[in-house]
């Protein structure tokens, strides 16, 4: 756990104590940090299910190869360029959630399958008719989800019959492989209630279960049913048929997650600001706006101060109300969206007991095509 990112100005060595780190930087707490990818490996070994975490989370090599150590089955990307950084790391098997369309895309694809061990998941037979088209061209075999829409209405299809005909149309097309269904309930995660998100469960598990029986009923293969997120994993654990779990916030647990009751994971990830004008009053302005913390799941909160209370204040600065905090002070704010935080960064900066520990670069920052 020593690999350093690349060349910058700003990025502390190892040893720096963290009040010397610059800011605003993107902090993991190792401890919590480990601790979280132990409970999951755990959780695996406990319920026999695989784990192919979400590399959207984290977009990094570095703790993508921690998860695989620790018994991860592979990583889910949400797109192919996100997989095309993982590939070119030696980061795999891979597999793509998003459905990959067009022939830009599906020309990419093909060079990633001729490199690396990669799936991906289709929701239409037109796509499918194009990736096996241009595997077969390609001398290649591409294996194959079929995404099941179990209530999120982003993408996947609904009706069990349709569900079984495209598992059809896919068996039937020499370059690809059908290897099972994946349906993802991402609408369930963030509803804090344990039981109100159990209830809420059981409704999309009777729709994932309902394709898997009709997939089954045309004496087609489910080898994988892929599911789940970190809110709704310990349910999913509790169906015989589900295979695998996609979580992926687990590892930092940002403080809309916190809020979710029954989650055996604690925050890890943080966003370093310091105070640069005590000009407002009982409002410290710091240089964290919204270019360093997204704000689509909410305020950010400040670690350890429940007191005060973060608003943007623009691009490049925020403000903390409820304390006269002096220039140069140092806040820690918990982003509200851990996903969407980590992609403004180009590093995280670790730290053990306040000291920088190493840096990691966030190789697939930005890679949304």
């Amino acid at each position: 756990m020593t690999e350093t990112a690349g060349p910058s100005g700003a990025s502390p060595v190892p040893g720096t104590p963290v009040d010397q780190v610059d800011t605003p930087a993107l902090l993991i707490d190792l401890d919590a940090f480990e601790r979280n990818l132990d409970r999951l490996a755990a959780f695996a070994a406990r319920t026999g299910k695989a784990i192919r975490p979400h590399a959207k989370t984290h977009k990094s090599a570095v703790i993508g190869r921690l998860q695989l150590d620790r018994g991860a089955i592979g990583l889910c990307c949400a797109k192919l360029g996100e997989a095309e950084v993982f590939a070119d790391a030696g980061v795999g098997p891979l597999h793509i959630t998003t459905e990959v369309v067009g022939e830009p895309k599906i020309a990419r694809l093909v060079a990633l399958r001729r490199r690396a061990e990669v799936m991906v998941a289709v929701d239409d037979r037109d796509v499918a008719g194009a990736l096996h088209d241009a595997m077969t061209a390609a001398g290649l075999r591409l294996d194959v989800l079929v995404d099941v829409n179990v209530g999120q209405e982003r993408t996947g299809v609904a009706a069990p019959a349709e569900v079984a005909a495209l598992a059809a149309v896919v068996a039937a097309l020499p370059g690809l492989r059908l290897r099972g269904l994946q349906a993802y309930e991402g609408q369930l995660q963030h509803i804090y209630d344990a039981a109100e998100r159990r209830a809420a469960w059981r409704g999309c598990a009777d729709r994932m279960l309902a394709a898997r029986a009709a997939v089954l009923a045309r004496g087609l293969p489910v080898e994988i049913l892929s599911t789940a997120g970190t809110g709704t994993a310990a349910f999913a654990a509790e169906l015989a048929e589900v295979t695998e779990v996609q979580a992926g916030s687990y590892l930092f647990m940002d403080c809309d997650y916190a809020r979710v009751a029954g989650l055996p994971y604690e925050t890890a990830l943080t966003v370093l600001a310091s105070v640069v004008s005590r000009q407002r009053g009982e409002t410290a302005v710091i240089d964290a706006g919204w270019k360093a913390l997204s704000t689509d799941g909410g305020m950010p909160v400040v670690k350890g101060r429940p007191e005060l209370r973060y608003g943007p204040k623009g691009d490049e600065h925020g403000g903390v109300e409820g304390a006269r905090l002096l220039p140069g002070a140092r806040v820690e704010l918990v982003p509200s969206h851990c996903d969407t935080t980590v992609n403004l960064y180009d590093e995280y900066v670790c730290v053990r007991k306040g000291v920088v520990e190493a840096v990691w670069p966030i190789s697939a920052r930005g890679r949304i095509q």
